[in-house]
């Protein structure tokens, strides 16, 4: 018997240790990780220097009121506002929680309250979360969702003409995670600044999945001309200690004064003191070139598996959040991976999601593609053979 809910298909593996880019169960068997705590371990299992600095804070305080200045949050909003296009930050605990933070500025700032976002967008489990996120399996269940948000079709340029000046917001991750690894067309993201500007809506950017590195920059967004209003982060800016952020632009900040939202945890000195090292490693120039050039590595070996097996429809993906699309569903394949030490996510039912730590080496890159190789070719010869 369990005493937790069961809001999780979990798997037969409980892990004892991780370190880098492997986790070892407690059977002692070893896994090639390349999930990341779902983009979340940037730096890999239990890096050295954010573990110095979160033991470095755990003798100092581990929590105090947001009614007290914290020098450390001032530190972290700083190199989020560096290294973006925004003027201020509010610190959250999850991506969640700065989607739920961004979607209440936008519509208090415009003073309207329908938000767009997109079909197989992912934006959260909270009430206000789920509805803007574009999937109905999310939603199911829960009765009437929050009023006034709009779905429209990604990447789908005429579908924008239709909106009017009653938006507050349009909002999408520039390259859809859950919904399958899609990256936004240029020509789709151009067309969302040009609609923005035109009927006086806020450019949200969620950049939970997206960000802090994961896909060569930054941000995601910067692949793109592209500034946006209010940027959210989440996932790898704690290296696994949980801590969301907003980052909004100058003229958003008279909206959100004292008393207008708030967070007993946000910007815990324990998370600040990870995240501050966490940003300051990935946001080096060296580093961040590093991702890029391990990206085009693994995309290059992947992309010898299209053609090769006729499994394999498509590889795409930004930086390290890659998908492969297949024919067929792929939660066999993933089991199948799993029982040859390699740990992937789906990303829809098609899709084999790839996460790798930022810090990823190229032997383990060449390891994880040779797992994938082989069991496609099991699977291939399973299909042949009937």
């Amino acid at each position: 018997m369990s005493y937790l809910f069961p809001t999780y298909a979990r798997w037969d593996v409980t892990i004892k240790e991780a370190k880098g880019s492997w986790v070892t169960d407690v059977n002692d068997i070893k896994y090639l990780d390349f999930i990341s705590g779902i983009a979340v371990c940037n730096l890999g299992h239990a890096n050295e220097e954010v573990t110095n600095a979160v033991q470095e804070q755990l003798t100092k305080f581990w929590h105090m009121s947001n009614l007290f200045h914290q020098p450390i949050q001032e530190e972290v909003a700083k190199l989020l506002v560096e290294t973006s296009d925004g003027d201020a930050v509010f610190f959250c605990n999850s991506g969640a929680e700065a989607n739920e933070a961004a979607i209440k500025l936008a519509r208090k700032h415009t003073g309207k309250t329908k938000i767009v976002t997109f079909l197989q967008s992912f934006h959260g489990r909270t009430f206000a979360t789920m509805s803007a996120t574009g999937q109905e399996k999310i939603q199911q269940g829960f009765g009437p969702l929050l009023e006034k948000f709009q779905y429209l079709p990604y990447n789908n340029v005429e579908a924008l003409d239709e909106l009017g000046n009653d938006v507050a917001a349009i909002m999408l991750e520039v390259v859809q995670g859950e919904g399958g690894v899609i990256p936004a067309e240029k020509e789709f993201i151009q067309k969302i600044t040009e609609t923005c500007k035109k009927i006086g809506a806020l450019l949200i950017i969620d950049e939970v999945q997206t960000g802090i590195g994961r896909t060569g920059k930054p941000f995601g967004y910067q692949h793109y001309k592209v500034k946006p209003d209010i940027i959210t982060s989440a996932k790898g800016l704690g290296s696994g200690l949980p801590v969301g952020a907003m980052i909004g632009q100058k003229s958003l900040i008279k909206t959100f004064q004292a008393g207008s939202h708030g967070s007993t945890f946000g910007g815990n000195p324990i998370a600040m003191a990870a995240a501050k090292v966490t940003l300051e490693t990935i946001f080096e120039e060296e580093f961040l070139k590093e991702v890029e050039e391990k990206s085009n590595y693994l995309i290059g070996k992947l992309n010898s598996l299209v053609g090769k097996h006729p499994l394999v429809n498509e590889v795409r993906g930004k930086g390290l959040l890659i998908g492969i699309e297949c024919k067929e569903q792929v939660s066999q394949l993933i089991d199948q991976l799993r029982n040859h030490k390699l740990l992937v996510l789906p990303a829809g039912p098609n899709v084999i999601r790839l996460l790798p730590p930022l810090t990823v080496s190229y032997e383990e890159i060449d390891t994880a593609v040779k797992t994938i190789e082989e069991v496609f070719q099991a699977v291939d010869y399973s299909v042949g053979a009937h």
